[in-house]
């Protein structure tokens, strides 16, 4: 019959420790310790009180020896030695021949990287300096420890990279599960709260918004720049020293509304914590509404296609300061729809006359461009002619709802059933990407560090399909995303030409409000999309150019 055996049948009988003695005959030999701990969560055996107390006993007991220190740094990677503090004062100590002899747990107390491991112990053996393992049971004053020591501190770091590899994927996991690590740095508009989510700064908040505001009216980054430095705007350091770089950054920050992009950045290397910018490298995650928005969505949605829409037109050499800010609306809402360039406006002389003409800024600007870019099918307007036209289509609608309701109804009814489609495409994904989370999971609870290289491929190829799943999502998202706002301007479109009167002149504000685009389709038409979602081809009332 078998007995159960309690924990205080149980007697730990301390290993015999044999210490070559060093140091001349007949003096005492100064002798330190060094212990390390790197999280407070090690059991107690390994603690850092335990070592230190460990080790003054220890010292203490052997009358040849003489005890200089104990050197300990708790908290700190082993992966470098640049901050721990200690370690360095152990080692200033050795060079000023203060040491005769370090005692040390184990390699991987003393060093995790291979070669800073061997570097100290072969400078401190030149300094006459002895280091004893006690684990391995390696005294480096015998030529034949090095290696040994070099086999151990390669198992030490190799236990290094495979944690790193641990808590690397405990952190993708965290974002898959839409837990942010939030890091505000010098954020403007948001500070961390107590509860671990930022809380907007209303003061800072109104700059941030005037940014935006600004670059959806059509300045550039230097305009606004400019203008926050007139007016003694203040950046989060205090200083108002605006660039338009800093105008830029914040432009493309997605924390302003709501948002938060985890992995932006990742570790190169986990012995030196090089870290890196995420070009694709490694997955990033995309989580909404995390935290309260400074910048309303439709906002934020307007400036980033504007970005885009600007970065395009520099590729192209056509940007230019001030090219965005105008007081033509038609220069924010015309494109053409053979090349996609917007439509600019510019000065014809005729009959000794200066008239107005509105041409694809691709064709006008076509010299600059390669032949094969340059875009011929563009059709030019005279000004009088193109506002003429609007004022006739934007007048057929005003103070006829019920026919503006029937317009726009096709358009929600489409977009309605649209949507739909796309939920029930959101829930399949989202049910594959759970699936390779759970096979993830299993893999990763069952493999131990020295397995993981053995189960790279299934992983890999696990993290391929969600990548792909992730990025079918994004897209989803957002087309559902940019239907919610089309059936909400379609409801705010019928109320604004419900309650207009015929206008007797183009009027740059209100058309801007009532109009999204405006395709310079042929010579004799135009096609007119308005805030609603439908559209409604206009034949060119006045002579053709």
């Amino acid at each position: 019959m078998s007995r159960v055996v309690t924990a205080e049948q149980v007697t730990m009988i301390p290993a015999k420790k044999k210490i070559q003695e060093v140091g001349a005959s007949g003096a005492l030999v100064r002798v330190a310790a060094y212990c390390r701990v790197s999280t407070e969560e090690e059991n107690q055996q390994n603690s850092y009180a335990t070592q230190i107390s460990y080790y003054t006993d220890y010292i203490n007991s052997n009358p040849n020896w003489k005890m200089v220190g104990i050197f300990a740094d708790e908290g700190i990677s082993g992966t470098r030695t640049k901050n721990r503090t200690q370690f360095n004062k152990m080692i200033t100590m050795a060079r000023r021949h203060r040491i005769d002899l370090i005692l040390c747990k184990s390699i991987s107390r003393f060093a995790r990287n291979t070669v800073d491991c061997l570097d100290f112990v072969r400078e401190l053996k030149s300094l006459g300096v002895t280091v004893i393992f006690e684990k391995e049971n390696i005294n480096t004053s015998s030529m034949t420890s090095e290696f040994a020591i070099s086999l151990y501190a390669s198992f030490a770091q190799a236990e290094s990279e495979s944690i790193s590899k641990n808590v690397t994927w405990g952190i993708e996991k965290s974002f898959r599960e839409g837990k942010v690590r939030y890091q505000l740095g010098n954020m403007l508009g948001y500070r961390m709260g107590d509860d671990g989510k930022p809380y907007i700064v209303e003061s800072e908040a109104e700059i941030v918004r005037k940014i935006f505001r600004m670059y959806a009216d059509g300045y550039t980054s230097q305009e606004i720049a400019d203008e926050l430095v007139k007016n003694g705007d203040k950046r989060r350091d205090g200083t108002t020293n605006w660039t338009r770089n800093h105008v830029y950054q914040i432009l493309q920050n997605e924390k302003y509304v709501g948002d938060a992009v985890c992995q932006k950045t990742y570790t190169v290397n986990c012995i030196t914590h090089e870290r890196a910018k995420n070009h694709g490298e490694k997955p990033m995650y995309h989580i909404q509404d995390c935290h309260d928005a400074i910048i309303d969505r439709d906002t934020y949605d307007t400036v980033r296609l504007e970005l885009q829409k600007r970065k395009i037109d520099a590729k192209r050499g056509v940007r230019e300061k001030g090219r965005y800010h105008t007081k033509y609306c038609l220069s924010r809402i015309m494109v053409c729809p053979h090349c996609g360039s917007a439509y600019k406006r510019t000065t014809w002389i005729s009959k000794g006359e200066k008239v107005g003409v509105w041409r694809c800024s691709n064709r006008m600007d076509g010299t600059k461009l390669p032949k094969r870019k340059r875009c011929t099918k563009a059709p030019s307007y005279h000004e009088d002619v193109l506002q003429r036209t609007i004022l006739e289509a934007v007048n057929s609608l005003v103070g006829k709802p019920d026919g503006v309701r029937e317009a726009i109804s096709k358009s929600k009814e489409s977009l309605t059933a649209e949507t739909q489609t796309i939920d029930s495409k959101i829930v399949e994904i989202m049910k594959k990407l759970s699936d390779i989370e759970s096979q993830r999971d299993i893999i990763l609870e069952s493999v131990t560090g020295s397995m993981f290289e053995q189960m790279s491929d299934e992983l890999k190829s696990l993290n391929n399909e969600e990548s792909e799943y992730a990025e079918k999502l994004i897209e989803l998202k957002r087309k559902k995303e940019n239907n919610r706002r089309s059936l909400l301007q379609a409801d705010t479109a019928v109320e604004l030409l419900k309650d207009m009167k015929p206008l007797t002149e183009f009027d740059d504000l209100i058309i801007d409000k009532i109009i999204a685009r405006v395709e310079a389709t042929k010579k004799s038409t135009i096609t007119i999309t308005f805030r609603g979602g439908f559209s409604v081809v206009q034949e060119i009332i006045n002579k053709k150019l």
